[in-house]
């Protein structure tokens, strides 16, 4: 385990380069105190009349309207944790005051959700909102220590024109497969990390539990990623025939564009992984 830790390290200082000021890297690489920042926006998702024809009973809003407007949310995750020794994953650290701030914004405090995970959700907190092009600090405090995590130039939304044909619902068979290019990224510039995940939409318009889903779900998987994120770069993204196992339901496509940033203080591993990223929805309707 320390051996690819230190394998991710050594990656993260050529892929991103906020990390590697030479006069911190040594402790960086040595640091036993780990950071996984997220910082991940989805926008409101309207479904018309046109779009949402064909869902199982309609949204019926008042006036016979069938209308609804799925509501988006930011959400900032972050895990402090400890590398005990070289065959163990990082151990959570409790009892930190941890906060997100964009650079000349404000901070906004995140609430502890124990084992070392903390957490905060524009449903709760309306301070808390995504902004392209922003650079943003995540900080932790804890026993006299300051951690230090930041992200720059987070990517404008990326979007999918595969997504959105002229009815507004991508339609296919259940158990069918689904790929879509993503766009060039500009000159002189490295494509984002892509997240896919899919989650079935009932005729309320509540979510589900999601079908299908590329983003990490451990700590060590976003240093991992962060590393070696070749995975996530592709041009092409396919979503397995699985993630739409039901015939006639509506399915939500969120295709999150990520950018990665790492330490900033002398105290954090310097694999440690800081992502921010915003996301484009398409409606998939099953026959």
């Amino acid at each position: 385990m320390k051996r690819l830790l230190l394998l991710s390290a050594l990656a993260t200082c050529f892929l991103v380069p906020l990390a590697c000021d030479l006069g911190k890297t040594v402790d960086q690489i040595s640091a036993e105190t780990v950071m996984v920042g997220t910082l991940l926006s989805t926008p409101d998702v309207p479904l018309s009349p046109e779009a949402a024809a064909g869902l199982d009973g309609g949204f019926q809003l008042d006036g016979g309207q069938s209308t609804v407007t799925i509501p988006g949310q930011t959400v900032a995750f972050l895990f402090l944790g400890t590398r005990e020794d070289e065959n163990s994953t990082p151990s959570g650290l409790t009892g930190a005051t941890v906060s997100v701030q964009p650079k000349n914004g404000q901070a906004v405090s995140l609430s502890s959700d124990g084992a070392g995970a903390y957490s905060r959700s524009s449903n709760t907190d309306e301070k808390l909102t995504y902004q392209s092009g922003a650079t943003y600090t995540f900080t932790a405090e804890r026993s006299g220590e300051r951690y230090v995590g930041v992200v720059e130039n987070s990517p404008a939304q990326e979007r999918i024109a595969a997504l959105h044909p002229a009815s507004g619902v991508v339609r296919i068979s259940a158990n069918t497969p689904l790929s879509f290019d993503r766009a060039d990224p500009p000159s002189n510039q490295d494509r984002t990390i892509g997240f896919v995940t899919v989650v079935p939409v009932s005729a309320s318009g509540q979510q589900g539990q999601p079908t299908y889903s590329n983003v990490p779900t451990a700590p060590l998987d976003f240093i991992k990623l962060v590393a070696f994120p070749a995975e996530w770069k592709e041009k092409t993204v396919s979503i397995p025939g699985t993630a739409f196992p039901d015939p006639q339901q509506t399915y939500l496509v969120t295709f999150q564009a990520v950018r990665t940033g790492g330490p900033e203080s002398s105290n954090l591993f310097l694999g440690s992984a800081i992502l921010t990223g915003t996301a484009d929805v398409g409606v998939v309707r099953t026959q």
